[in-house]
């Protein structure tokens, strides 16, 4: 029986198997809701079954309970990874570890396992940015709206501005077109900032990792960056691997 990793966020559910100390498999993905997973709806299919269950959530509290339940059912042992001050090689900044969100610890674990200074950049519901250096020191970081989540607030307050839609260009000539490069490229101006700010605290310039459901329409308009989809799960495979009770 396969042990599997499991993602919870703020607008998806992703998994992946996990071998212990190999690498992930197939990452799978489904909508948000306790029904959808439980009979198959998505493409994906129904959840798996298996001997352990490793989850990261930073979903609602009732979303979270209602997942808990569901792979308490599927799997012999479910562990639940929380934020920690050191762990896997990664000291944490915050005075009080606990209140950094644990998709951004473990994009920080994950980021760690590929070595060297990083920028890590998740773009889903927010825009977070943390600066880790190459001895595993975490500099803290940065949480700003998606562009997502800009274009919706937007057409929240102004129905006549589409919550969707446009291209990226330096100076539109139509609202779609504004809209997108307004937001866009207020994310990639903050990205931009924050790679010159951690150049010159580290003394030199970070790589740049970016993950999460929206890194696609950012990542054209910042060639330097490496896309790494799976780095929350790589780094709940990470925490996982600290926390074994098999490896004591």
């Amino acid at each position: 029986m396969s042990d599997w990793l499991f993602d919870l966020g703020n607008s998806r559910f992703k998994a992946a198997t996990w071998g212990g100390d190999g690498g992930l498999g197939e990452v799978l993905a489904w909508p948000h809701g306790a029904d959808a997973l439980v009979s198959g709806d998505a493409s994906d299919g129904p959840l798996p079954r298996g001997r352990r269950a490793w989850l990261a959530s930073v979903a609602a509290p009732a979303l979270t309970s209602q997942v808990l339940a569901l792979l308490r059912e599927r799997f012999e042992e479910v562990h639940v990874a929380r934020t920690l001050a050191e762990c896997a090689g990664v000291r944490v900044a915050y005075p009080q570890p606990q209140r950094l969100g644990v998709d951004r610890f473990l994009a920080l674990l994950g980021a760690r396992a590929i070595g060297g200074d990083v920028l890590v950049v998740g773009v889903g519901t927010a825009l977070t940015v943390d600066l880790l250096d190459t001895a595993g020191l975490h500099h803290g970081g940065r949480i700003a709206a998606s562009p997502t989540l800009m274009r919706q607030a937007l057409h929240q307050r102004a129905v006549q501005l589409p919550a969707a839609g446009g291209r990226y260009v330096e100076f539109a000539d139509d609202t779609e077109d504004a809209l997108a490069s307004g937001c866009d490229g207020a994310a990639i101006a903050l990205v931009e900032r924050s790679l010159q700010e951690a150049a010159q605290r580290l003394g030199r310039t970070p790589a740049l990792l970016v993950h999460g459901g929206g890194a696609g329409s950012l990542l054209p308009w910042l060639p330097q960056a490496t896309s790494r989809p799976a780095l929350v799960l790589e780094g709940l495979a990470a925490w996982a691997r600290a926390h074994d009770p098999s490896n004591r």
